[in-house]
């Protein structure tokens, strides 16, 4: 007999492969409805722009279809409900995902990385806005060759520039070539306005470029944009690697997930032998352990890049495709991650570690401090620790304990220390824990 009961069993086959349980667990079935054999159901997906739902379409049709006494199947696709913005920004409540793209540290490339984002899920086919809030520097309008475009209001709403198919705002486009000259709050104040005041209309992704640093206008704009998750671009060496570290703390003391690191002009390619010369070393291991997060992309230093960036037709850059599909992966699991995980707690001599599935675990301050992997006790370049286990005293105690998301744990600790970032696999494994 065809039940709800055979029709779930028959997808549970289906596997998410980002959250690693199959669609049918994870709740993704919905108004599943039976009638003379026709079978219909919503499968809700965590992003309206998740990379494998065709994919899960034809699995499911194929699924149910195979099953005696199905006449029929019709698959429709959905999504989640965007995250709930504040009346504040009701200008932005059609838009689905609201994604920050920082540097922390300037002359990294953010921008050209925000703009080169934008187009890439713009050619997936969504809809896409950017947003340049840097009043000092403002790159959109270089990048996009719209120096002076007419900027106008319609119902008291900024309209914004549509850039090939590109929804695009840029306090450049109101200030133009002029200095912004202007202190802390007056910037806060025009960055408030053109955020809260431009209408986006409905939106896949607005791609949101701050201005480099983690200073009071960054801490407003992410606040009041109530943003789904931020994105933080770096060179991998030392002196980024750095901020790094201070932005993931920014992000996440303000409710913000930080999504992964984007290594720009990590290497270069020869014309004459092909190869891969990483200009930095690579560092893609270093950061996973460092500080938790995935490389969602390591960019080339690629000639003429940000002329591309203007152009909505025409072939994308690999590793741009490849930045956004991972974006979308990442914003799926985040929807889904809940808040399980570890609870750390200072103890004399050492942390007790509480996870998630009940097992504790313990680890002695000195040796969780010894194995900071921050870039003051660790060589970017050899990877060999410089910090000397004896110059760490062996009563250290912590001071504080800050999670950070669902992926590391900041410390500071009793000799004035606090640029270490543990991820939680950094954590299993000094526990004698397999992950």
């Amino acid at each position: 007999m065809l039940t709800e009961e055979v029709v779930l069993d028959s997808m549970r086959h289906i596997v998410d492969p980002d959250l690693g349980r199959d669609i049918v667990s994870l709740g993704f079935i919905k108004d599943l409805k039976i009638a003379d054999g026709d079978v219909s159901f919503l499968v809700q997906l965590t992003t309206p722009a998740c990379p494998v739902k065709e994919k899960f379409r034809e699995a499911c049709q194929s699924a149910v279809g195979s099953l005696p006494g199905v006449k029929s199947v019709k698959v429709q696709l959905g999504a989640m409900a965007p995250k709930q913005r504040g009346p504040e920004t009701n200008t932005l409540e059609q838009v689905d995902a609201i994604i920050a793209v920082s540097s922390c540290k300037g002359g990294v490339g953010k921008s050209t990385v925000a703009a080169h984002l934008a187009r890439a899920i713009q050619r997936e086919g969504h809809k896409v806005g950017l947003l340049d809030v840097d009043i000092y520097g403002p790159s959109i309008p270089t990048l996009f060759r719209t120096q002076q475009p007419e900027v106008y209001m319609r119902e008291q709403l900024i309209q914004p520039v549509i850039v090939d198919g590109l929804k695009t705002m840029s306090l450049g486009y109101l200030i133009g070539d002029k200095p912004a000259v202007m202190r802390g709050p007056m910037v806060s104040n025009y960055t408030l306005q053109i955020l809260r005041q431009t209408e986006w209309g409905k939106l896949d992704y607005l791609i949101i470029d701050l201005p480099p640093g983690t200073g009071d206008i960054q801490l407003t704009l992410v606040q009041q944009a109530s943003i789904d998750g931020a994105i933080i671009v770096t060179t991998p060496q030392a002196l980024s690697l750095v901020d790094v570290a201070r932005g993931i703390l920014m992000f996440e003391r303000v409710d913000v997930p930080v999504l992964g690191i984007v290594e720009n002009m990590a290497y270069f390619e020869c014309d004459n032998c092909s190869k891969k010369h990483y200009i930095f070393g690579s560092s893609t291991a270093s950061l996973k352990e460092r500080f938790g997060l995935s490389t969602l992309a390591q960019l080339p230093v690629l000639p003429g890049v940000s002329e591309t960036a203007t152009r909505a037709s025409g072939a994308d850059i690999p590793a741009f495709a490849a930045l956004a599909e991972n974006l979308h992966r990442e914003i799926g699991k985040r929807r889904m991650a809940g808040d399980r995980k570890p609870e750390l707690a200072p103890e004399r001599g050492r942390i007790l570690v509480t996870w998630p599935d009940g097992v504790q675990s313990r680890i002695a301050n000195k040796a969780l401090r010894v194995s900071c992997q921050c870039a003051l006790c660790v060589n970017e370049f050899s990877g060999q620790p410089m910090l000397d286990p004896a110059a760490v005293p062996d009563d250290i105690s912590v001071e504080a304990i800050q999670p950070l998301g669902n992926y590391a744990v900041s410390i500071t600790w009793s000799d004035g220390h606090s640029s270490g970032i543990f991820s939680w696999d950094h954590l299993r494994k000094l526990s004698g824990i397999k992950n």
